[in-house]
């Protein structure tokens, strides 16, 4: 899971910026909006939606703005109409990238995911080229800086986790998307704070690149994931220990 992990903590310190928090909640409020669209504005019946408002409220968005996206899910107040679509892509070197997507004009986003594949040294694959790769797993990240690794660990397969990694400093909490809810609240009612917490695919394997290749899709991938449309961009990058992201 190291390719994965690493990815999350490049993604997390790069979000953590002001800049980035608009369009970090513009793709929350897009995610609500759709998860309560399909299956209802009433959290507790609706996983897909509470998964949608943990990590909006772990985005410290405020609660009117989750309040007002679930009404435009529901229809109590007007919203735009979004399509979910899914690319399967090769990066540099071969990489495995799988782009989830929330669209009002797939036109428009399918040109502009073609656009960054082909700058960025990448192409877009057939259905199925690259998907049975992972699989769908709920991911609790958090800095394992003065965190007990054998208690957390312990906590987290009581309450229902498939794996827990320390790596390089930085713990990863793996569950079946099933338990995803279980495991997380009880990290929280143990104070334990994650910086990132999701329900997203997970590559079986991962896959090595040397510096430069390694570089080069990092930076497709980050590309990628900053468009407006794009709500999650998972690959099967394997990141080194001593990678890094900010060096030339």
């Amino acid at each position: 899971m190291s390719g994965h992990s690493k990815w999350a903590s490049i993604k997390h310190k790069k979000g953590a910026a002001d800049a980035k928090r608009g369009k970090i909640f513009t793709k929350l409020i897009t995610e609500i909006t759709v998860a309560a669209r399909m299956g209802g504005g009433d959290e507790d019946g609706n996983p897909r939606l509470r998964t949608a408002a943990i990590k909006a409220r772990a985005a410290n968005m405020p609660k009117d703005n989750i309040e007002r996206a679930i009404k435009k899910g529901t229809g109590d107040l007007e919203g735009v109409n979004y399509t979910e679509l899914t690319y399967e892509a090769y990066g540099p070197g071969g990489v495995a990238i799988l782009i989830n997507t929330l669209t009002d004009n797939k036109n428009r986003t399918a040109a502009d995911v073609r656009s960054i594949l082909t700058k960025g040294g990448g192409s877009l694959g057939e259905t199925g080229c690259v998907s049975y790769l992972f699989q769908r797993k709920g991911v609790i990240s958090l800095d394992g800086e003065g965190i007990s690794f054998d208690e957390l660990f312990e906590i987290a397969l009581d309450a229902g986790a498939e794996d827990v990694t320390n790596d390089g400093g930085f713990i990863e909490v793996i569950t079946a998307p099933d338990d995803f809810e279980a495991v997380l609240s009880a990290l929280q009612e143990k104070n334990y704070s994650h910086s990132m917490a999701e329900i997203t695919m997970v590559p079986d394997a991962t896959m090595n690149l040397d510096e430069d290749g390694t570089r080069k899709a990092l930076r497709l991938i980050e590309r990628l994931d900053d468009l407006d449309d794009v709500q999650s961009v998972s690959s099967n990058i394997d990141i080194p220990d001593d990678f890094d992201p900010d060096a030339e």
